[in-house]
């Protein structure tokens, strides 16, 4: 698949792709378990709630990493005037995604709060809709401070600097803690909320997240940030940048849509079925999406690496850290495997004290063991597209795998067969064995057209 890589370079391309990827891994973490967060919480007010704000999160969450797809094609595009010396596009090309944030950040918040018109359409139960569109509208807030943050998140990522985005993430998660506890049980004079407080707690988390983040990068005397200060003469919209980024963007953003959209519109697609299945499902959703959060972590540090060597035309570097992030993407993958295998029960225990709730959510995460090397290598072989800026041909291989044969799948094996939930866990294997195969291709192709055109 790659060239050679010498034990040398590969403990050297480790070093660096752990250096930058170890913070990340932590900010994936810390929002990952917002979620986590309020799945528990939720969980221990009633099964209600707990479903409710899995239907809500299965709306609002895809929305969320759409936008956020779009933005951070900041990262790369960074990444590539960096790895061409030429620091001086940094400020413009994050005042431009700064002002596409804007943008986004306002119809994404329009669009959450319209969401709750459609519960009842999408087949959602009676009982669930009032608390997901309490949910919907309190989370909606939070949406323009999340494509903001995502812009400066990019910022401080591709200047080889995730270090402050993590500690951030950290305080916003200590945060989310509390805040869900005054909101659920209506403390200091607060509503009494239930699950649909998450949603209120999760948006100010949010807005904390990037006022914290605006801060540091204003005021911080760190070399990177200083030499490349974006907010002094802060430039009016750009049309040809605005349309870079968006050209490159759209197809990242569609690309995690259709991913995430899979996995969270599997709380609807499953609801039908009752509280129980819905409430299992999500538990064994937000134990493989915790995990989920290495292999991305290593695949946002992989576009960070790939768009230098990129921007750079080195194409022996390109494919040596190609090659070592691949390796570790198998590794990664046992590791999960076997954890997932062995602490099925802890796993499950951590989300409910319904018996019924964690033994069917036992029984899912056996299914989940099936998919974490496709999904680990579809997910890393993306990054590395991305770093060499090739997004569009990969949103169209999310879009057959994920909706046009597992979506189906899924609803087929849930409502018209007796397989019950796990028969969507089946579609999703299929959905991420197939990407996986597509996704190579596509990087091969790649690699044989540069090897071309560099030579």
């Amino acid at each position: 698949m790659a060239l050679p890589i010498s034990f040398t370079d590969f403990k050297s391309y480790s070093l660096r792709l752990g250096v930058l990827a170890l913070p990340i891994l932590i900010t994936q973490f810390c929002q990952a378990a917002l979620g986590v967060v309020d799945a528990i919480m939720a969980g221990q007010v009633s099964a209600l709630d707990l479903a409710a704000v899995a239907v809500g999160s299965g709306i609002w969450l895809p929305l969320f990493l759409l936008a956020t797809g779009i933005l951070i094609a900041t990262t790369p595009l960074i990444g590539e005037a960096i790895g061409k010396n030429k620091h001086d596009q940094v400020p413009h090309i994050t005042q431009q995604s700064l002002w596409t944030a804007g943008v986004i950040g306002i119809i994404g918040f329009i669009i959450v709060n319209l969401m709750p018109n459609v519960l009842g359409i999408m087949g959602v139960p009676d009982n669930i809709r009032p608390i997901a569109s309490q949910y919907l509208h309190g989370v909606s807030f939070g949406f323009p401070a999340m494509a903001v943050y995502a812009v400066l998140r990019s910022y401080c990522e591709a200047l080889g600097r995730p270090e402050p985005v993590t500690v951030i993430s950290i305080i916003g998660l200590l945060a989310d803690i509390p805040l869900n506890y005054i909101f659920i049980h209506g403390l200091y004079g607060m509503p009494e909320m239930g699950g649909a407080g998450c949603g209120v707690a999760t948006a100010i988390v949010l807005w904390i997240n990037v006022l914290l983040l605006a801060a540091y990068t204003t005021f911080t005397k760190r070399q990177q940030f200083a030499s490349t200060r974006f907010f002094y003469s802060f430039t009016k919209p750009n049309r040809e940048q605005i349309t870079k980024l968006l050209k490159l963007g759209i197809p990242i953003g569609v690309s995690i849509f259709f991913e995430a959209s899979l996995f969270s519109l599997g709380a609807l697609v499953i609801s039908p079925l009752g509280e129980l299945a819905t409430a299992s499902h999500q538990v064994a959703l937000a134990v493989t999406s915790q995990l989920f959060m290495i292999p991305i972590s290593v695949a946002m540090a992989l576009t960070i690496m790939v768009s230098n060597r990129f921007g750079q035309k080195n194409l022996v570097a390109l494919h040596n850290v190609q090659t070592t992030g691949l390796i570790w993407t198998i590794l990664i993958a046992i590791v999960c495997m076997l954890g997932i295998w062995l602490f099925r029960p802890q796993l499950a225990a951590a989300f409910t004290d319904n018996p019924e709730v964690r033994a069917q959510a036992m029984h899912l995460l056996i299914f989940a063991l099936a998919y974490q090397l496709f999904d680990g290598w579809q997910v890393n072989i993306a990054g590395i597209l991305r770093g060499m800026q090739d997004t569009t041909v990969p949103m169209w291989v999310t879009l057959f795998c994920y909706w046009i044969v597992a979506l189906p799948l899924g609803i087929y094996l849930v409502r018209f067969t007796d397989t019950g939930a796990q028969g969507f866990w089946m579609a999703l294997i299929t959905g991420l064995f197939l990407s996986s195969i597509l996704l190579t291709l596509r990087l091969r192709y790649q690699q044989k057209r540069l090897r071309a055109m560099w030579a």
